[in-house]
């Protein structure tokens, strides 16, 4: 029973990312659709990037880690500095899209701190079909949750919102750099 719990509460700290990000995203009034979408596809690389960590994990070092959280708050912080000089522009549309490379992109950047977790969980020999699968429902659980909420708090905001959403990405990719 201890190991259910303890998978739940790291099931819950990595879908926060995507949750965090999402509600960033979901401030900018996001279609439904698209965000449906993203919500399988954040799943899915929730779940593919712990497991290649895990089958790996004998073979990377522990700068692996690093490298990871590196290159994820890069993502984020391009992405929320995009969105908040598009906000200053006329058109005020939003900033990224939500479909096509921009799908992938958000997957990647809020899923690729897991392959070190899973790469730490490679070597402790936890049960990688139950591990991931709990990583990927938990990341698209609360990745829709992060839209729903964004969405709502947007109406809230009215024109800010996408200064915001922009502002929330980039502090979250400035935080996990450093």
């Amino acid at each position: 029973m201890e190991h259910v719990s303890s998978l739940m509460l790291l099931s819950l700290a990595l879908g926060l990312d995507a949750f965090s990000v999402a509600l960033g995203m979901g401030l900018q009034s996001v279609r439904l659709k698209h965000a449906f979408f993203s919500g399988i596809v954040v799943g899915i690389f929730h779940m593919i990037m712990p497991g290649l960590g895990m089958y790996f994990g004998n073979w990377l070092s522990s700068s692996a880690s690093e490298w990871a959280s590196l290159g994820g708050g890069l993502l984020l912080f391009c992405i929320g500095s995009y969105a908040v000089f598009a906000s200053f522009t006329e058109k005020h549309s939003v900033a990224y899209t939500l479909y096509g490379a921009g799908i992938w992109l958000f997957a990647l950047s809020v899923s690729i701190d897991s392959f070190p977790v899973g790469f730490s969980l490679g070597l402790r020999g936890s049960e990688v079909l139950v591990s991931v699968l709990s990583f990927g429902l938990f990341s698209m659980g609360l990745t829709w949750a992060g839209f729903i909420v964004g969405r709502h708090a947007s109406s809230w905001l009215g024109t800010y919102s996408e200064l915001l959403g922009g502002a929330i990405l980039c502090s979250l990719g400035l935080y996990t750099i450093f």
